[in-house]
């Protein structure tokens, strides 16, 4: 058996290399420098100064903008490991955005307040520009120069809810609140100042991260958010009319209503193949942002299938990176087929 013999912890200047000369209380002390040195070296034209409870800045002069998240995120995760990547606390909101370099928030140097996400049961409370934001779920980091930042859609969902915590549909300055924009920038979608290649988080991250935030519905985001959808369900199924072409199949209908002889209603799958009995539903999931709309399309699936009607659900994650096996998985569905047409009628709805 091999052992691992352990690292010595970094000295004082190593330390302050990589915490750009912010280090806590505990910190110095670990090193062994007094409190008193620590108390003499912060006094009015000391070299040092204090800049939250408990965290210094080994230099004089006014801090500079990374050096100020170094205080909050330090602040915050007191007892976290030293190389920096903090247990116990992300950097989120508004400021993660600026570090993750987001074009549609104001940058760094001009963000006033840090939101810094931390375990519920943390005791803590806001200092100086340091907002602590307490949360059940456990804490997940992504580092960004050196420092932990909550994931982007995590970001994004605590930056819009800081945004509209007050009500308003205006920023205080007046300016309309760039919701849509960061939004669309966390995808990678045109019209924000990045490729769609370099998109940050999924669709389907943001998403959940907005309901769980409780803002899916928010009057604020809603439209944004299903100007997004639309456009993910519209790739989709031109993806799926491409696959119908290549596979020789029937062109499906789009949307249609189907009802029962009666006129008892259905469902409105996205595609459908009357002449097979066959029904295509894309990202459901991704349809909806309330329950009460998720139900409702639920039990339109829950009716097709009841009634023998084939649905094949399909992910735009699939269809992007396995193309042939959902052409062959719609080519064997179609062939198979589903329950005997005479008995539906299209609505024309």
């Amino acid at each position: 058996m091999s052992y691992r013999i352990p690292s010595p912890p970094p000295s004082l200047e190593e330390l302050a290399k990589r915490q750009q000369n912010v280090i806590t209380a505990s910190q110095l002390r670990a090193r062994g420098v007094p409190g008193r040195v620590v108390s003499e070296h912060c006094r009015r034209g000391g070299p040092w100064q204090r800049l939250l409870p408990r965290v210094y800045l080994l230099q004089s002069g006014e801090p500079t903008p990374e050096q100020r998240m170094w205080a909050a995120l330090l602040y915050a995760a007191q007892n976290g490991r030293e190389e920096g990547r903090r247990e116990g606390a992300v950097i989120t909101g508004t400021a993660a955005l600026a570090l993750y370099g987001f074009a549609a928030v104001p940058r760094l140097p001009a963000v006033t307040g840090v939101d810094v996400l931390v375990p519920r049961q943390r005791r803590l409370k806001d200092a100086g520009e340091v907002r602590i934001r307490r949360t059940e779920r456990e804490l997940v980091a992504r580092s960004v120069h050196g420092l932990a930042c909550a994931p982007v859609a995590r970001a994004v969902a605590d930056a819009v809810r800081e945004w509209t915590a007050e009500g308003a549909a205006e920023s205080g300055d007046g300016a309309a609140l760039p919701v849509r924009e960061v939004l669309r920038e966390a995808l990678g979608r045109a019209g924000a100042r990045v490729r769609r290649s370099e998109a940050r988080c999924t669709l389907r991250e943001l998403v959940a991260e907005l309901t769980e935030s409780g803002l899916a519905a928010d009057l604020r985001v809603r439209p944004a958010l299903d100007e997004l959808l639309a456009e993910e369900r519209d790739a989709a199924l031109a993806r799926i009319g491409e696959l119908v072409d290549e596979w020789l199949l029937p062109v499906p209908l789009a949307g249609p209503e189907l009802r029962m002889r009666g006129g008892t209603y259905i469902a409105v799958p996205d595609l459908y193949w009357p002449q097979a009995g066959v029904a295509v539903e894309v990202d459901s999931e991704l349809r909806c942002v309330s329950e009460g709309e998720a139900a409702w399309v639920r039990g339109g699936q829950h009716r097709m299938e009841y009634l023998g009607i084939r649905v094949v659900y399909l992910s735009g994650a699939r269809l992007a990176t396995e193309p042939d096996a959902v052409g062959a998985e719609l080519r064997e569905a179609f062939r198979q087929g589903g329950t005997d047409v005479v008995e539906l009628l299209l609505g024309e709805g």
